[in-house]
């Protein structure tokens, strides 16, 4: 047992509710210190492109972790991915649009000064053209795990290639950022530091409740919430520190990390955390992951669209997103 889980335990508390209680405080703690990182050399985009990934993501990564340690069945992860990728695509973009429109670069009304308004305007420009990027990537990321999956599985080989595609893409965002922090001759502070310990103490309690709450539902039988639905229900469990992030910075009004961390979340399910799982143990397609690894194209082409004509996703284009999440559950849940 580990220390934490032995701690609480030994003050009586030991219940899911605690442990979904950790799982939420630790994920807000890494949200609070993100939002702190803007301002000690990391800009918005890069903000959500790279750091806010890997820590909304890392649910997932230890996820694969424990099923592989435990010898769980693989077809969890599969189903845990897509669900993480689509509720990100579909659900928690469309719902801070509906709530608060998602424009990355605002329209212009009557008039500014021209020079602080040109300048405002460069950047909007600046983070719609790194979106088109990030969305890109997941259409060639959603379409390698497409093709490989024809012959019905994913195996090592398959695994290798995907991780390579993600290390690559991870090798690009890391030096463009880098270019920008010289272009601006922005450094790295002694808070930055203190802030990514303080994300690496979050992330050893996201492991100890996740570790917990997998536990506890591999031994729930009778009802959904059971040892049978893991994958999508440790899918939605993996995503509330993705929902925290997008009501709260689409709350705040900025619609380029709203985007940007839905997006790069997306990139550590597929291909990094499928990859990883295939190169352990062979991951099985069957075909509700084809029907959904369309639906993910589809959406992502949809944001490019929107991005392209109008600069954001518009209010009433959230109710499309929210139909197509509700098609996605009707698909796999009760047909």
């Amino acid at each position: 047992m580990a220390p934490l889980s032995h701690w609480i335990d030994t003050l009586g508390l030991t219940s899911p509710w605690t442990y979904l209680g950790l799982f939420l405080a630790a994920s807000l703690l890494m949200m609070w210190r993100l939002e702190a990182m803007l301002d000690q050399g990391l800009e918005g985009t890069a903000l959500g492109t790279i750091v806010m990934p890997y820590c909304s993501g890392l649910g997932n990564l230890i996820f694969v972790y424990l099923v592989v340690a435990h010898h769980g069945a693989v077809r969890d992860v599969l189903t845990n991915c897509l669900v993480n990728n689509v509720t990100n695509l579909t659900l928690l973009l469309g719902l801070p649009a509906l709530f608060w429109g998602l424009a990355v670069v605002p329209s212009r009304g009557g008039g500014g000064r021209k020079g602080r308004g040109a300048g405002a305007d460069t950047a909007h420009q600046i983070n719609r053209l790194s979106l088109l990027l990030t969305l890109t990537a997941v259409i060639f990321f959603t379409g390698a795990v497409w093709v490989l999956g024809q012959d019905g599985r994913l195996d090592r080989a398959d695994g290798l290639m995907l991780i390579g595609l993600f290390l690559f893409w991870q090798c690009f965002q890391v030096f463009d950022v880098l270019k920008h922090n010289v272009r601006q001759r922005q450094s790295f502070g002694a808070l930055f530091y203190l802030d990514a310990l303080v994300v690496l103490a979050s992330a050893y309690a996201l492991y100890v409740s996740i570790d917990w709450l997998v536990a506890w539902l591999g031994h729930q039988h009778g009802g959904f919430i059971n040892a049978a639905h893991l994958g999508w229900l440790s899918g939605w469990l993996m995503v509330l520190p993705n929902a925290l992030l997008a009501f709260y910075w689409g709350w705040k009004r900025r619609a380029d990390i709203v985007y940007t961390s839905q997006v790069g979340d997306g990139h550590i399910c597929i291909p990094l955390a499928l990859g990883l799982c295939a190169v352990v143990r062979a991951v099985p397609v069957p075909g509700f992951v084809e029907t959904s690894l369309l639906l993910l194209l589809g959406a992502a082409a949809l944001h490019i669209l929107f991005l392209l004509a109008g600069g954001g996703l518009p209010r009433w284009a959230g109710w499309l997103l929210v139909g197509a999440y509700g098609w996605f559950l009707y698909d796999g849940l009760l047909r």
